[in-house]
C-alpha cells in the first residue's frame, strides 16, 4: 500500500492530500529516510511524522488491502516510545 494512502487509512494523518504534503517536505520518513507518497508500506517500517518541533514515530504491524474502520485502524500500527 501506498504511504499516503496508508497513513488515512490508520488515521495517523486525517486526508491523504495532507499526507502528500507532508511527504514533499520531508515531514514524513520510512526507516529513516525521506519517502516519497507513493513509497510501499511494508510490515515492520519505521514511520516517523514530524508535527512542528515533535516527531511521532510508529511500527507498522498491518497493511490492509482497502479501507479499515475506524475500531480496526489503530491496529494497523504501534507507537514507538523511545
Amino acid at each position: 500500500m501506498r504511504l499516503d494512502k496508508f497513513l488515512k487509512v490508520s488515521r495517523l494523518i486525517k486526508r491523504r492530500s495532507v499526507a502528500n504534503e507532508a511527504c514533499d517536505v520531508s515531514r514524513v520518513l520510512i526507516n529513516g529516510l525521506p519517502a516519497k507518497p507513493s513509497k510501499e508500506v511494508k510490515i515492520n517500517d519505521l514511520i516517523s511524522i514530524r508535527f512542528g518541533d515533535k516527531t511521532v514515530k510508529f511500527k507498522v504491524l498491518e497493511v490492509p488491502n482497502g479501507n479499515v474502520s475506524k475500531e480496526k485502524a489503530e491496529s494497523l500500527y504501534q507507537l514507538v516510545v523511545e
